[in-house]
């Protein structure tokens, strides 16, 4: 990626939507998305000088925490796209970073917010703030949604179906050795029903409770609640992350 650090602090990239990212209808997967803003979440942390080299360095590491985003017009194969982002500061113990793909017209396509902490690898304990980030100010007050992703909880009073165990292998680990944050959204789509017109999903909310790692089995339940499907990951009785899924 060759990206750009603007003057307002957001950090921006042009690409091409790979046939490989999206699905039998030719529109974006949210997991591929979900990728693409991983992937810009570390540029722009690298950017701005506190990002993987920086901080692996220290024994600390990125984990997004929750994230919201919603498809307001799906991009499909073959769109030329500009992805954004940017820091929008420390919100308590989350690092808040949101993003906005737009089209080759300057119309926004795709808009999210994302919670993110960081960690020390070994010890798993979390580092403030000011153990991290620069002296100097380096985030951007714009908002692509403007409340931060949220608590996301299987509905009350609607009795879970369990639907799968996924064993983590390793197609689900990321370069921290745990399981990538896509792939829980990957689990969770997996959980819906796949007919003949396939699935649309145009907007995807998730929080993640604890990491998992290779060679768990995580238990995956799923709820209708609302015209959303709701799906829990489970290893055990223990929580792992708690997805809702739907459109606009």
């Amino acid at each position: 990626m060759g990206v750009t650090v603007r003057d307002d602090k957001k950090v921006v990239d042009n690409l091409v939507v790979k046939c490989y990212e999206v699905d039998s209808a030719q529109r974006l997967k949210p997991t591929a998305f979900m990728d693409l803003a991983q992937e810009m979440a570390y540029q722009a942390a690298s950017a701005m000088r506190f990002g993987y080299d920086e901080l692996i360095v220290n024994n600390l590491a990125w984990v997004l925490s929750r994230m919201r985003f919603r498809f307001l017009k799906a991009p499909v194969w073959g769109d030329e796209v500009e992805i954004r982002t940017w820091h929008r500061g420390a919100l308590g113990p989350f690092f808040v970073r949101d993003f906005e793909l737009l089209d080759r017209n300057g119309e926004r396509m795709v808009e999210a917010t994302s919670s993110w902490v960081i960690i020390d690898v070994e010890s798993r304990r979390m580092a403030r703030p000011e153990e991290v980030l620069p002296k100097e100010d380096t985030s951007c007050h714009d908002f692509a949604i403007e409340t931060p992703a949220g608590k996301v909880m299987m509905p009350r009073g609607v009795e879970p179906e369990y639907v799968m165990t996924h064993k983590v292998a390793y197609s689900d680990i990321d370069l921290v050795g745990h399981t990538n944050n896509a792939r829980y959204v990957a689990w969770a789509m997996d959980c819906m029903y796949y007919g003949e017109s396939g699935i649309t999903v145009d907007e995807v909310e998730i929080v993640f409770h604890h990491e998992a790692r290779p060679g768990d089995e995580i238990a995956l339940y799923k709820a209708e609640s609302d015209g959303a499907t709701f799906v829990e990951g489970r290893r055990g009785d223990a929580p792992i992350f708690c997805a809702k899924l739907g459109n606009i």
